[in-house]
This record gives C-alpha cells, structure tokens and sequence, in this order.
C-alpha cells in the first residue's frame, strides 16, 4: 500500500548534497539539466524543449510534495531530483511502501552522487518514516541507474514492461525491504 509521503520542510544532507523541497527559483537549474538530450529519456520522458516546460514540471513537484530537489552544496546549484512515488505494482498491496525515481544532470554521472543521495532517502524512509518496501526501477539500457540501485542494496525482482517516450520498454524492478540493509 503506499505510504503518505510530504517532504514539505524536510531537508536531508549528504557530504556532498543537500536534498530539498523545490523552489521557484530552481526553475534555470531545472532546465539545464532536463534539457540535455539523453537525460530524460535515460527515465523515459522527453527532455525539456522550453523553460516553460521546466516551469510546468517544477509546479508538479511543488505540488506533489514528493520529490527532492538534489543540491549540489559546492556550487548551490540544482543538479537532480529524487521522487517517492506511489507503488503501482499489486504485489506489494500488504506492505507499506513507495517507488523511487531519479534524475541527475549528464555532467555529474558516474561520480557517486546519485548513489548517495538514494542511500540518503533509504535511510530516511525506512527509519524516519518507517516503510517496509522501497521498490526501483530501470530501463535495461540503463546500467548507471541499475548500479545505484545494486550499491544501495536493491534485489532484481522481476523483469517488466514500462511505458516510456520510446514506446513500451523492458526494465528491470528491484526491491528493498526494511531490515535487508546492507
């Protein structure tokens, strides 16, 4: 069952980020990153194509009160985000859970900063907010996502179609209940 989640004043801090509610004013940082091609598409949406565009998603997050802006604290700059969605997988109605998703600007990939912060929001969710299961996944073609979800303690589950901007694609769903921390 999915737990409530509302980020609204919760700020969490890895050595190197600063996990956040999002601002108005995150909206050029936002569109930076989201509209590299590549990026999005990594997740299965599109890149942004205007600042506008960026503003609309920004407003989403606003409103969800789900989903972490990723601060980067030497340059105090957005370089990401993190989001607790709903499980939308059956098998898992008995526990009390949510579904990771994240994104991280191309110039900051494979630096250990998307592991980090994910480690960060396990950590938060299964002891702060006591959830049972935390479930991720990804694209196949994704092998970074995969490997933060592997360093962060995710077990393969089973393999899945997923809709994405390129039609249905085969992705991988990991999981991670509460008390198998490594």
């Amino acid at each position: 069952m999915n737990a409530e989640i509302n980020i609204q004043g919760v700020v969490l801090e890895t050595e190197r980020l600063i996990l956040r509610e999002w601002k108005l004013s995150d909206a050029k940082d936002l569109y930076e990153y989201a509209s590299v091609p590549g990026v999005g598409e990594k997740a299965g949406w599109s890149h942004h194509e205007s600042l506008s565009e960026s503003k609309a998603i920004l407003k989403r997050f606003m409103e969800g009160k789900k989903t972490f802006a990723l601060e980067l604290k030497s340059t105090q700059k957005v370089i990401g985000s993190l989001g607790i969605e709903s499980l939308r997988h059956d098998e898992f109605d008995q526990l009390y859970g949510r579904e990771l998703g994240y994104v991280l600007s191309k110039e900051h990939w494979n630096q250990g900063l998307m592991s980090e912060a994910v480690a960060k929001v396990i950590d938060w969710c299964f002891h702060d907010l006591k959830l049972d299961i935390l479930v991720c996944c990804n694209y196949l073609d994704n092998e970074a996502s995969a490997r933060v979800q592997e360093k962060n303690g995710f077990q393969p589950y089973k393999k899945i179609e997923l809709s994405s901007v390129h039609g249905l694609k085969w992705a991988q769903m990991n999981v991670l209940k509460r008390g198998e921390l490594k």
